[in-house]
């Protein structure tokens, strides 16, 4: 089941996690690691992306290394989790917001918290993160702020859209040093148009600009709306993808 934590840099919140740690697994040598936001979701194995089935498949035949998952809810502030993990009332905070504390909170709290358990890799090359709808621009700003620490995003249905000003990166990606990250992006035609923007073309955007300063990026772009059908279809292509050319010796 999952470890209640509470973190000191989301001051006053609580969220939960669980740690995939595949059969492969040996503590004498550093394992690749993975973080999910929204890990509520990614972590079941009866939905759309299964990522602990898809893993044990892709790490048994060596299409990608002996990578640990760690899966983490939204934050929430209050005494006890709500019911439906979507909800934690700092979700948003957390995931759409520009900047480095989620970064922090992940190098500075999570990663210490799971590494006194088992041995994970300090190669940025060899860390990734995944997120969906907010949890998508989130996985992107930890990479953009720290590519020291993480260089592999996976981004499904992303919103890159003026939630918290989300809508600036294709602008800042344009004029920034181009950074050594290599970037999948999902999303699809009938993404949602609200208030914020228009997620199609939002994630056309961030594609043509990724594209412009020459990222190594793949962009998947369907007839899909705000739904997770098409990202967990084509999560073991993209996970190859993702991890193609690292040592999975």
């Amino acid at each position: 089941g999952p470890i209640l934590f509470r973190s000191q840099i989301f001051t006053n919140t609580l969220r939960e996690y669980w740690v995939y740690v595949p059969a492969q697994y040996s503590a004498e040598k550093p394992a690749c690691v993975m973080v999910f936001m929204d890990g509520h979701k990614y972590v079941k194995t009866n939905e759309e992306y299964r990522v602990p089935v898809v893993f044990d498949n892709l790490i048994a035949r060596k299409e990608m290394p002996v990578t640990i998952a760690i899966f983490i809810t939204p934050g929430h502030r209050g005494e006890e989790m709500p019911a439906d993990r979507w909800k934690g009332n700092n979700r948003s905070v957390e995931y759409d917001s520009l900047g480095d504390a989620y970064a922090r909170f992940l190098l500075d709290e999570m990663l210490p918290e799971v590494g006194k358990k088992y041995n994970l890799t300090k190669d940025p090359g060899g860390r990734a993160i995944c997120g969906v709808s907010s949890g998508g621009i989130c996985a992107f700003t930890v990479a953009w702020e720290r590519p020291d620490q993480f260089r592999k995003v996976m981004s499904h249905i992303g919103s890159f859209t003026n939630i918290r000003g989300g809508h600036a990166y294709p602008a800042l990606i344009r004029k920034a040093q181009p950074k050594p990250l290599r970037i999948f992006l999902q999303d699809g035609s009938n993404d949602l148009d609200n208030a914020h923007g228009n997620w199609p073309l939002s994630n056309q955007q961030m594609a043509a600009a990724l594209k412009f300063a020459k990222y190594d990026y793949r962009f998947e772009f369907g007839d899909g709306g705000h739904t997770h059908k098409h990202g967990g279809a084509l999560l073991p292509d993209s996970l190859r993808w993702l991890w193609r050319g690292y040592q999975t010796e």
